[in-house]
């Protein structure tokens, strides 16, 4: 099995919508009738994602037939994403500017590439290039085999929050980018 990446932009939105939307319809097939995970929420979820400047996606490929993906965008200045934080966070830590956090909003890989590393792989090429800061992710807390997964990629638990009043409450995770100097590490 040779798992092939692809990288898109939100210019390639229209092309690549029915992939993302099947491949989410195969993951959350057991929740689809839950209002919050439903198709129809996702694919809102997904327009507003895109909408925002600096979204990407990566999609892999096994032959023709698409494994999973991620994708993401920075936080705009202003992002409300930090509002919905049970517990304050640190004095600066909320600011945004637009290319200082890269908000993953999603990764998915659907069961046969379960456990194999693709996972892993989809979410460092997504990363890779991307020059922010720091990437941030909500993860359902239900689910400890995930966190525990993030958290072996260097992602560390900042909270938690309730974004959308009909979903789960969600832990909030953060991991420092490599290769791009936070003002932390600028030496004069």
């Amino acid at each position: 099995m040779t798992v092939q990446l692809r990288r898109y932009t939100a210019n390639d939105l229209p092309e690549i919508r029915p992939v993302l939307l099947d491949v989410y319809a195969e993951v959350y097939a057991d929740t689809l009738h839950v209002p919050f995970t439903s198709l129809a929420r996702f694919d809102q979820r997904l327009t507003n994602h895109a909408g925002g400047a600096g979204w990407e996606a990566v999609i892999g490929y096994d032959g023709d037939q698409p494994v999973g993906y991620a994708y993401g965008a920075p936080l705009r200045r202003g992002a409300r994403w930090w509002s919905h934080m049970t517990t304050p966070l640190p004095k600066g830590f909320a600011e945004e500017d637009g290319s200082r956090t890269l908000a993953l909003f999603e990764l998915m890989v659907r069961a046969p590439w379960q456990g194999t590393g693709a996972a892993h792989r989809i979410h460092e090429d997504l990363l890779r290039p991307r020059p922010e800061e720091r990437v941030t992710l909500l993860c359902d807390p239900e689910h400890p085999r995930v966190l525990a997964l993030y958290a072996s990629w260097g992602y560390r638990h900042i909270g938690d929050q309730q974004p959308f009043p009909d979903g789960p409450r969600f832990s909030v995770l953060v991991r420092e980018l490599e290769g791009v100097p936070t003002p932390r590490e600028i030496i004069l």
